[in-house]
């Protein structure tokens, strides 16, 4: 990049700006919804089946569509697919805010759910624009904000949904999106590197089919029965179609993605360390409020109301927001195996913590702290792993499909603690103490086994964090 070209170009500040917003404005939608639920069932007259799709099929699209777009962003230019990707997140809103029927609403959350694409994309754009130094921490920063953003979602749903309406959910982050969008299309600046090739459209259905088996199964296997034939046959159809994917993959000329770089060891322990903390990150949305919101009655819960369970993750919201820049400091230091391993394992302490600790109200509050510094460290390191594993052309797709392994991951995190709770339901219709313990816990292992792939990430030295082959950006005045 040449001098001349890089004073046209805009402060990587302001480019940061809007990446930021844009982040966490889909971060807000992925989870504002999940505490409004009941409303929103309430107000369409949908059923409890019914209903879970709007969540689902948010999680579907999202799954699909983001490695899609990493890929189109590597190929066309990260820049132009941020803007569409943000064009189609605002629309999504619009009708998922006007929808007076269900299937409307559904059809929202779809075109919403492609919004996913802004973080691979984001990623792209800091590698290629920012300058070295500030490379490391600019991803951390936006990895973190999906964290940081769902959290900011549970506490803020319970106030909205109460002295609003449920249309609103979607209403105020639009507002947001839609002033990125503005900025994106006249502040950010495409980004110079760029991979000319063809997209494998059957590659792209296999992944599609199978990511549609696996995540239907899994969010429909409470209501369906975990041994019911349809979940058993969606479960082995996924498994057959990833294995045809693979091979289509391995055999295509320009491959959606590259097994090659999926099998590398810095790529597919961060993808399992991924797969796992998301998991935990997202039980911990369904598992605490629900447990807070039970009657004291039951013997353990505290009766909090929607928007007082939101407030129970508050700690957990600010942790993510303060040990967020220390982790992009720790990359740079010491290199961003250590923030994931040290996020991994506090997150195992928080989950274990609440699984034996939680009679009182503080208890409850200093364990979601600790929650939030572990996903707060653990999410804006694996981005980080990721870009640092592959060469500048794969960033998008590589990426993306760690986004889309922390997707999987929380909606299976997610729907086995919702499963195991509703297990234990007893005649009064709550479920028993002894669910949510077992519920944390598993929530405690999962992220134990994290801590375990973390060990397995290739050590790498600081000096080293940003790939020797990348050509950083000089700093823009």
């Amino acid at each position: 990049m040449t001098s001349s070209h890089a004073s046209d170009r805009q402060h990587y500040g302001l480019t940061f700006a809007v990446l930021a917003i844009a982040g966490l404005a889909y971060a807000l939608m992925s989870a504002m919804v999940a505490p409004a639920l009941p409303d929103i069932q309430r107000e369409l007259g949908a059923s409890p089946t019914g209903v879970a799709w709007v969540l689902t099929a948010f999680l579907l699209s999202t799954s699909i569509f983001t490695p899609i777009a990493g890929r189109l962003g590597d190929m066309f230019g990260k820049e132009r697919m941020l803007i569409v990707t943000l064009g189609l997140l605002v629309a999504g809103s619009v009708v998922s805010a006007l929808a007076s029927s269900l299937n409307v609403l559904i059809l929202g959350r779809v075109i919403q759910g492609v919004g996913g694409a802004v973080f691979p994309l984001a990623f792209g754009i800091i590698r290629d624009e920012f300058p070295r130094e500030r490379i490391a921490s600019g991803i951390a920063l936006i990895s973190a904000i999906l964290g940081i953003g769902g959290g900011l979602g549970i506490v803020l749903a319970g106030p909205i949904v109460d002295n609003l309406s449920y249309h609103w959910l979607f209403w105020i982050p639009a507002i947001p999106v839609a002033l990125a969008l503005v900025a994106a299309i006249f502040w950010v600046p495409e980004s110079p590197v760029k991979t000319p090739g063809k997209i494998n459209y059957v590659g792209a259905a296999l992944l599609s089919a199978w990511l549609v088996c696996l995540l239907v199964a899994v969010s429909e296997g409470q209501d369906w029965g975990w041994t019911s034939g349809r979940v058993i046959g969606l479960i082995v159809a996924a498994a057959v179609i990833a294995f045809v994917w693979v091979r289509n993959e391995q055999a295509a000329g320009e491959p959606l993605v590259d097994m090659n770089m999926m099998r590398i060891r810095g790529v597919w322990t961060v993808n399992a360390a991924a797969l796992l903390i998301g998991a935990g990150m997202y039980s911990s949305f369904i598992l605490i409020p629900q447990f807070v919101e039970e009657p004291v009655s039951s013997g353990y819960g505290f009766g909090a109301s929607v928007t007082q369970a939101g407030l129970f993750m508050l700690p957990s919201t600010v942790m993510m927001l303060v040990v967020s820049p220390l982790a992009g400091r720790l990359s740079n230091t010491l290199g961003s195996r250590v923030p994931l391993m040290l996020g991994a394992l506090v997150t195992t302490i928080s989950f274990a913590m609440l699984a034996f600790l939680h009679a009182e109200k503080w208890e409850i509050y200093v364990g979601a702290g600790l929650m939030g510094i572990g996903i707060g460290l653990a999410f804006a390191s694996l981005a980080n792993l990721i870009v640092e594993a592959v060469p500048p052309q794969q960033t998008g797709v590589a990426t993306g499909m760690n986004t889309v392994m922390r997707t999987i991951g929380g909606a299976i995190g997610s729907t086995i603690g919702a499963a195991v709770i509703a297990g234990t339901v007893v005649g009064s219709g709550s479920p028993t103490e002894s669910g949510f313990t077992t519920a944390f816990a598993i929530s405690a292992i999962a992220c134990l086994l994290a801590l375990l792939a973390s060990l397995y990430v290739p050590r790498r030295p600081a000096a080293q964090a940003v790939p020797a082959n990348v050509e950083a950006a000089p700093a823009r005045a």
